[in-house]
């Protein structure tokens, strides 16, 4: 279990999201909104810019950085494991 830890004076409780891609590819910021780390579009390529975000363990500055299934985006204590529909189920 990864412990709490403090930001911007909060207890943050990390979590753990997995999300289902749909399709080859989702962009770095449509995953952060989708996902509800961002509010907003706008508000996930702040994120991005701001140099916070991982991908794979290795800080990532492109907002439309394509992620595929298999990879792992980490930001603020939060892990989101990108996984792969179904087989046979359309993606």
């Amino acid at each position: 279990m990864i412990p709490p830890r403090r930001i911007d004076r909060k207890l943050v409780m990390p979590q753990s999201i997995d999300f289902e891609l749909r399709g080859d590819h989702i962009a770095l910021a449509a995953l952060l909104k989708f996902t509800g780390l961002a509010d907003s579009g706008g508000g996930a390529k702040a994120l991005v810019a701001s140099g916070i975000v991982q991908v794979d363990g290795v800080q990532e500055l492109r907002k439309t950085c394509k992620i595929r299934a298999g990879q792992t985006v980490t930001m603020r204590g939060t892990r989101i494991r990108v996984i792969a529909p179904p087989l046979g189920e359309p993606g």
